[in-house]
């Protein structure tokens, strides 16, 4: 009950604040960005002038599982921004503010305080991230060909696994520093960091989370789930534990500090 209440609280606060109207239409347009751009490309050309006289501009033969693989790479970068930037005061603002201090007086378990605000979130960007991937799904069947809603919701489902963890490494910073500002930059700069650890020792990591869009590019093309895939999930599932046990420890312990 008590967890509960504290959920409607962020809730209404994300509302509030127009989360709940600015991120989905925010993840909406980089989602339908790369296929509406790529598609449309030689009007655009054309209504600005057209190419220089001789010139001629050869587009490539998009398949809808390149067009899947574009809008994921915005949300590879954008929307982690996005989710850095909107989470980045969710629990160092209370604590720089005293907030914190307002409601821990209450008997509020720290466990309910933290994961409530992780749920919250994590609606909200799975909700924005499932309306900007309905958009650009819609779009791509309706101009590069037909891509089977069972594997748009296999790619929901692995990606959305990712950006939770870019959620959970959010939360986690949140409850390391009181400046909105640094949690944010200490997330991008994680995932940075995975990505480079990632990339110069592949080799042995293979189930990083940071792969999870590769092995869905090999799931569009092949049409069946990798096993790597599969691992990189568990792994991904794993850290967002730790990290959401690791933020509950850290809160308490600054609390009690303090």
């Amino acid at each position: 009950m008590q967890w509960w209440t504290l959920f409607q609280k962020e809730l209404t606060e994300n509302a509030r604040n127009v989360k709940w109207i600015w991120v989905p239409l925010v993840m909406i347009l980089i989602a339908i960005m790369d296929p509406l751009s790529n598609y449309y490309l030689p009007q655009i050309i054309d209504a600005v002038g057209g190419m220089p006289e001789g010139g001629a501009i050869q587009l490539p033969d998009f398949q809808p599982g390149d067009v899947v693989m574009m809008s994921l790479g915005q949300f590879s970068s954008i929307g982690v921004l996005i989710i850095a930037f909107m989470t980045m005061g969710t629990i160092s603002g209370e604590r720089k503010s005293g907030v914190s201090e307002l409601i821990l007086v209450k008997p509020v378990s720290y466990l309910n305080y933290i994961s409530s605000k992780w749920a919250s979130v994590a609606l909200l960007t799975l909700v924005s991230f499932t309306l900007g991937m309905g958009a650009s799904w819609y779009y791509i069947n309706l101009l590069y060909g037909d891509l089977g809603f069972g594997m748009l919701m296999q790619v929901l489902f692995f990606y959305g696994l990712w950006l939770l963890l870019v959620v959970s490494f959010s939360i986690f910073f949140n409850t390391l520093v009181k400046i909105p500002g640094l949690a944010a930059f200490l997330t991008i700069a994680a995932i940075i960091v995975m990505n480079l650890v990632t990339t110069i020792f592949g080799h042995v990591a293979e189930w990083s989370p940071n792969n999870i869009s590769k092995y869905i590019e090999q799931m569009i093309i092949t049409g069946s789930v990798p096993s790597e895939l599969t691992g990189a999930a568990f792994v991904t599932t794993g850290m967002m534990v730790l990290l959401l046990f690791g933020a509950v420890n850290m809160f308490k312990r600054k609390e009690i500090a303090h």
